[in-house]
């Protein structure tokens, strides 16, 4: 059985283009845990793909009143 083809590992640099923030805001996030699931190899921080997709589907919303979407 293949297994499923992963995309490579994101930097910080490259998530924060993605989302259109700074890298210190990821940094923040990452203190303060409210950001997109990451790792650490060594001392370097790295994203995977698929955990900053799933955080940005987490968060979608519907209202502006701050109620999660069902």
């Amino acid at each position: 059985m293949a297994t499923p083809k992963r995309l490579p590992l994101a930097t910080p640099e490259e998530v924060a283009d993605f989302r259109r923030v700074t890298v210190s805001t990821l940094a923040q996030e990452r203190y303060r845990g409210n950001g997109p699931k990451f790792m650490k190899l060594g001392r370097r921080v790295f994203y995977d793909w698929q955990d900053v997709y799933d955080w940005l589907d987490s968060n979608l919303m519907t209202r502006t009143d701050a109620r999660a979407a069902t």
